[in-house]
């Protein structure tokens, strides 16, 4: 045990020497302590968030001519891929790993760009795979054989390095028009909570409805919520619901994960590949995964969206606009994808911080008080809840990482649901004691309970938006 606790010791003194070096000479002292066991979005979670910034600082110091991108392997280093052996040597003495690889960014981003100046085909979509250090290019079931075809050859124009991919199902938005239980415009998942210092907004996808879109808080739309005042969809794929009463009221620093908790968002921050987050949507409640590929293009049959995070993370219909994050950092909306949850699949993300930037807003996260009460990193800011204006990066090791600090979801009543309460484990002894008249009773009392779950999940997501 001693033998293991030192090379944990090391190894995380390595990775906050590395955060220290390149974030501005700011050590992360807390690592030294990684012997013992953390809490959930304590010290060593802030060590390994460092880490993984340090290969983006990297990248930008170097230049794009020099490096392919950065990523966090299975250990949670930082990886740089670069085209020369000084800058590899650069990166290994700042304490990363270098991959030398045979084409920069610059060519990667030029291989893109013909893509993007090509007849637009439907049901395509192409990614950097910073570890293959080749652009993907996908094609689902719906492109028919000629379009593949052509797609083929400009791929064979631009490079070697461009590989061709064909992909089961199809590449749609994850609306379900058929269900229009929020939204005018069809059933999709809120995501984050902003605000522009005096109004409050629901950040979700754009695709979910244009502006002047009402959104409701039940299926019968009696009790509206807000209504969208800016949507960009296709290019992006992000929007604004204004609340009808102005504010997000209490509990508007979490976002729902089902079985009646929720977990506090904490801060903003951009994506890594490698990264393990998770993403929660009315639908198919909470999810994980792991970020594969960045500055992604979809070619949806609604329109071509650009800039996205794609993630081997599954989502379904009705679960667009749902939040992305990863120790409570927000990372991304929900924009759509492939396949589902019971084969798995690829879904992309629209970036939080783009979103932010472009809109002129800013994420409603935990005042100090919460989030060290819930183990969390407190966000730099007072008052509850708070705006975030600085960036976190939330990128720590894939398989080291949880979705962030959890607490239960609340309503409008302000009180935790009663199926929330039956369905805690702590509960269960005096719950069964209850229902425990006749066999019958029980089972009838477990269906219905599984429903108010199901119902109230949906509930509390739409009404608090959280």
């Amino acid at each position: 045990m001693r033998h293991v606790r030192r090379r944990t010791v090391r190894r995380a003194t390595r990775l906050a020497a590395v955060g220290g070096l390149l974030l501005g000479g700011v050590m992360v002292t807390q690592a030294a302590m990684a012997s013992e066991t953390p809490a959930t979005g304590t010290a060593a979670g802030g060590a390994a968030q460092s880490v993984a910034s340090a290969g983006a600082d990297l990248v930008k110091r170097l230049g794009t001519a020099r490096t392919a991108g950065a990523w966090v392997d299975s250990e949670g280093r930082p990886v740089v891929a670069v085209t020369d052996e000084k800058s590899a040597a650069a990166v290994r003495a700042a304490g990363a790993e270098a991959k030398v690889v045979g084409h920069s960014m610059n060519e990667l981003k030029s291989a893109a760009a013909a893509l993007r100046s090509a007849p637009r085909v439907a049901g395509t979509a192409w990614v950097m795979d910073y570890k293959s250090n080749q652009v993907v290019v996908r094609g689902d079931r719906t492109v028919s054989a000629s379009d593949w075809g052509r797609m083929t050859d400009v791929a064979s124009g631009i490079g070697s390095f461009v590989r061709m991919e064909r992909t089961e199902g199809a590449f749609t938005t994850r609306l379900n028009g058929a269900q229009p239980i929020l939204s005018t415009g069809g059933r999709c998942s809120a995501g984050f909570n902003v605000t522009n210092g005096s109004n409050d907004f629901i950040l979700t996808a754009g695709h979910c409805g244009p502006t002047g879109s009402n959104w409701f808080a039940d299926n019968q739309g009696a009790q509206q919520v807000g209504q969208t005042v800016n949507s960009t969809f296709p290019g992006s794929d992000f929007s604004l619901v204004q609340y009808a009463g102005g504010k997000a009221g209490a509990g508007a620093d979490i976002v729902a994960i089902g079985d009646g908790n929720g977990v506090r968002i904490t801060g903003v921050g951009d994506a890594a590949v490698g990264q393990r987050v998770f993403r929660s949507g009315s639908t198919t409640g909470l999810r994980d995964g792991e970020v594969t590929g960045l500055d992604a293009t979809v070619n949806y049959p609604e329109g071509t969206v650009s800039g996205l995070i794609e993630t081997n993370v599954c989502a379904e219909s009705g679960d667009s606009g749902g939040p992305m994050f990863s120790e409570g950092v927000a990372l991304g909306i929900t924009s759509g994808g492939s396949g589902d949850c019971t084969t798995g699949g690829t879904t992309f993300f629209q970036p939080v911080t783009k979103a932010l930037a472009q809109l002129g807003v800013q994420l409603i996260v935990a005042a100090p008080s919460d989030a060290a009460q819930n183990g969390a990193s407190p966000a730099p800011s007072e008052g509850a809840p708070q705006p975030s204006s600085s960036p976190t990066q939330a990128a720590v090791a894939p398989g080291s990482v949880t979705p962030g600090s959890t607490t239960p979801v609340t309503g409008g009543t302000g009180a935790v649901s009663l199926a929330a309460r039956l369905t805690d484990p702590r509960n269960i002894g005096p719950g069964l004691l209850v229902i425990a008249g006749s066999l019958v009773a029980l089972v009838a009392t477990r269906y219905i309970r599984a429903e108010q779950d199901r119902k109230a999940y949906q509930r509390h997501y739409s009404a608090t938006w959280g």
